[in-house]
């Protein structure tokens, strides 16, 4: 993998640890915690990565309030 390669490979990463970030933040915002909330080890080692975010495993009632904050949120992209 050349140096542009490795830059872009780089910047997905940054982007997706800033997307972990941001959604644990809303998370606790509306008090839900994933415990296993990171990225995905195997798409990190991808040739070249592909990062995804990795919501985990959680207890029923962690879902259950991932469920009723989602519900009365607002669609996204309509936050002000």
């Amino acid at each position: 993998m050349g140096i542009a390669e490795r830059m872009a490979a780089a910047e997905r990463i940054r982007e997706a640890e800033e997307a972990r970030d941001v959604l644990r933040a809303a998370l606790t915002e509306v008090g839900v915690t994933l415990p296993s909330l990171g990225l995905d080890c195997v798409s990190l080692a991808a040739d070249p990565p592909y990062p995804l975010v990795e919501l985990g495993r959680c207890a029923p009632r962690t879902a259950r309030q991932l469920a009723a904050a989602l519900s009365a949120g607002t669609a996204p992209g309509d936050r002000s």
